[in-house]
């Protein structure tokens, strides 16, 4: 790592953790990822012509070192009635499958009909899930992968930042940090061995997604490593709040260097349409869940965050912060992008006219 990206994202953190604080204190949902997300989106947009950002991107390993600590995080919160509810998985599977085909059907139609895009282009800027996987494919079907970029990851950002704001609304109060939800479930303190222990637990937890090369490695390696000594009872771990929220900046402040390059032209243009397609997406996942209170013990909110279509480590968070059975809800979302990427597989090779030309 250079010494121009240490500064630069020494900087950018600096800025994003005063972003945090300031949405903690207009007590905005999730402050820290959302105050961080629009401080980074603002410090793109006012030095778009700035030197320092052209050549700028963020290190990746140190937001995989946060997202494993996540994945611990989530790890240790995975209890007996996870076990439990496991066995309503086939019930929660079937209708992921139903609401990953209904939801990408509906999205090319608004993408098509609506946005005016090719039919490569709107199909693979319709996926619920499955980002990088939906861009690879979708730029060698032929699509703009300009415009299919940049749907993919305002699909994440409005997801991420509607969620919150709609359960606010719903719930009466701000959810996550800002209304105290993450001091049910970390300390204020840790000590140095409790600190030490989770960097190992993160450390061997994405070895061992290496090893095996797990889907969403960096955060279901950890993740599977501590909930696997949680549920045996040989460790508890304690994170501290100040952790998780310096874990959401990271996420906030990578998620908002997303709009680099970008012209505002082109980018109202895209969050139109991603917020039409968003709302299409929450809808038919609040349809869902509604049925599935009926047909399982899940409890709605946890049903709701499940069927969001956000990325796996935003709503992680989320569930994270609102105690809403992380584990569960990170099972969920790991299943809704393997299954998108088998559809977008069987697609791409049986009715290739669908996914357009290559």
């Amino acid at each position: 790592m250079t010494r121009h990206t240490i500064l630069t994202t020494a900087l950018l953190l600096a800025l994003c953790g005063v972003g945090g604080a300031l949405a903690q204190v207009l007590h905005l949902p999730m402050p820290w990822m959302i105050g961080a997300l629009i401080m980074s989106g603002v410090c793109i947009v006012l030095a778009a012509r700035a030197e320092r950002f052209e050549s700028y991107s963020f290190p990746l390993p140190l937001r995989t070192a946060f997202i494993g600590m996540i994945g611990v995080m989530i790890g240790g919160q995975a209890t007996p009635e996870l076990l439990r509810q496991m066995t309503q998985l086939p019930v929660t599977l079937a209708a992921l499958v139903l609401f990953i085909g209904i939801a990408h059907a509906g999205n090319v139609v608004i993408f098509r009909r609506i946005g005016k895009f090719d039919a490569a282009t709107a199909f693979y800027s319709g996926t619920p899930g499955g980002l990088m996987e939906s861009i690879l494919l979708g730029e060698a079907a032929g699509a703009d992968a300009r415009i299919l970029t940049l749907q993919q990851f305002l699909r994440i950002i409005l997801v991420v930042t509607l969620v919150p704001l709609g359960l606010s609304l719903w719930l009466g109060h701000p959810v996550g940090s800002a209304a105290g939800d993450m001091g049910q479930i970390s300390g204020d303190t840790a000590t140095l061995p409790e600190l030490i222990l989770v960097a190992a637990a993160g450390a061997a937890g994405l070895g061992l997604a290496r090893l095996v090369r797990l889907p969403a490695g960096h955060l279901t390696g950890p993740l599977l490593l501590t909930a696997g000594l949680s549920l045996s009872g040989v460790v508890t771990l304690h994170v501290p709040f100040w952790l998780i929220a310096l874990a959401q900046v990271v996420v906030g402040a990578s998620l908002g260097l997303r709009f680099k390059g970008v012209s505002l032209a082109l980018l109202r243009r895209s969050v139109g349409l991603t917020a039409l397609s968003v709302t299409f997406m929450l809808a038919l996942g609040m349809g869902i869940s509604l049925v599935l209170v009926h047909l399982t013990d899940i409890p709605f909110l946890h049903l709701l965050i499940s069927f969001a279509p956000g990325g796996v480590t935003e709503m992680s968070i989320i569930a994270l912060s609102l105690a809403a059975n992380p584990a569960l809800v990170t099972l969920h979302h790991v299943l809704r992008i393997l299954l998108t990427v088998m559809e977008l597989t069987l697609v791409t090779k049986l009715r290739p006219q669908m996914a357009g030309p290559r």
